[in-house]
């Protein structure tokens, strides 16, 4: 997007036209009030409510921006169709968006995008092209259809009217609890956080804004200490949905405009979030989604009240498997250690003893002679892995163990 065009649309009236896209939306979105979650609150003594954007019809946010931009075209551009890359949310959002609207829509996902995925975005109406390895591949393909069948290309992040459309959640939540002092938002390419601070800002200035990202994919702070929009050598993170390299241009200039500051949070972060987001309020979120939540705690002040929008829930069942695991390990609610124990009688059931005395639940055990350190010590090395309940209990737990003289190496 060149200089010229970025201008002006710095220069609209941005809560008008996010008004505008609000009309739109009535009757195609579903209601996701405002949750005050007293566990979050109680956690990190402030008031934290959570915009279950989660719950909206196709998973996520993603449909707002993706209809109010087609709700935008001429006849003529309608009638040509539309067509995006994505291999998520986007795809979902637009296919959705386009039936609604009587639109043809083709979306081009890359080849690894699981069938699961590719099943939903055909389920609503979209005819889907797979081409290319990666993202990059499938956009470039979406950009060459386009041209060749003159199709409307809709960009996932940044798009005036996409981003509108995505500032239409601050509108909402901004409604229901006026008076709150912050917004936390996930940033990826940055079209969430742009719609979501303009929108903001415009209906109260004095609201703080602040974007959040992962460590491994923070493409939005390092273009803003930059000063343009700058390109990360690689991404590594769980939170896929936010990981993207490159941030927009216009998107780069509605931030640097309107937030107040852009945090990170750790991997670590990111799983507890999910865990205690899932557990807490059995609300299931995509990891991109519990970003906010996972950045309360270093925004958290007594008496102040923060608005988490949870982005979206598209996640599958092998990765909430994963994901859970990597959040008790965190939270110090599963441990594992090893001993190595004399090849006798008795040993086996003085050690499990213990951990009853101590209410470690045993979750697996493995007696294995030929991973003892030598062999020929007559020794095996048990392994075990226990349910906790914290870090303290953890501590209690190898205390006892190397008390009763036991070696206890922690395996996690």
């Amino acid at each position: 997007m060149d200089k010229q065009q970025i201008n002006e649309y710095m220069s609209r009236d941005h809560l008008a036209d996010v008004r505008r896209a609000a009309e739109h939306l009535q009757g195609i979105l579903l209601p996701t009030n405002l949750i005050h979650s007293s566990f979050f609150s109680s956690e990190y003594n402030c008031d934290v409510y959570i915009k279950p954007e989660n719950l909206q019809r196709t998973g996520s946010f993603k449909l707002r921006g993706a209809y109010n931009k087609i709700s935008n075209l001429t006849d003529e551009e309608k009638a040509r169709g539309i067509i995006a890359a994505s291999a998520g949310n986007h795809a979902q959002g637009c296919a959705l968006s386009a039936r609604q609207s009587g639109v043809k829509a083709t979306i081009v996902m890359p080849n690894v995008t699981p069938l699961l995925k590719v099943d939903a975005t055909k389920s609503y109406g979209a005819e889907v092209v797979i081409a290319g390895d990666v993202f990059d591949e499938a956009y470039d393909k979406a950009v060459q259809l386009s041209k060749e069948n003159g199709y409307t290309f809709i960009h996932p992040f940044d798009d005036y009217d996409v981003i509108c459309g995505q500032g239409t959640i601050a509108l909402e939540a901004l409604t229901e609890l006026p008076d709150a002092d912050e917004i936390l938002v996930p940033i990826g390419g940055g079209g969430l956080a742009a719609g979501i601070a303009m929108a903001a800002k415009a209906i109260k200035p004095d609201i703080k804004v602040i974007g959040i990202e992962p460590q491994g994919a923070m493409s939005m702070k390092k273009s803003l200490e930059l000063g343009h929009p700058a390109t990360l050598d690689a991404l590594k993170t769980c939170a896929e949905g936010v990981a993207v390299r490159r941030p927009g241009d216009l998107t780069f200039a509605l931030c640097r405009e309107f937030l107040d500051d852009t945090i990170t949070v750790s991997e670590k972060d990111i799983m507890e979030a999910f865990l205690l987001t899932l557990e807490k309020h059995k609300l299931v979120a995509e990891t991109s989604g519990v970003i906010p939540l996972a950045a309360v705690k270093k925004r958290a002040e007594a008496g102040k009240k923060i608005i988490c929008p949870i982005s979206g829930g598209n996640i599958d069942m092998v990765t909430i498997s994963s994901i859970i695991n990597q959040g008790m390990i965190s939270r110090g609610r599963i441990m594992c250690f090893s001993v190595e124990l004399p090849d006798k009688p008795w040993q086996l059931v003085k050690v499990s003893s213990l951990l009853a005395r101590h209410d470690a639940n045993v979750i697996e055990l493995q007696h294995n002679q030929f991973k003892a350190i030598d062999r020929y010590a007559n020794k095996v090395v048990l392994e075990v892995t226990v349910e906790t309940n914290g870090h303290q209990h953890i501590q209690q737990v190898l205390e006892a163990l190397e008390d009763e003289g036991f070696a206890v190496k922690r395996i996690y």
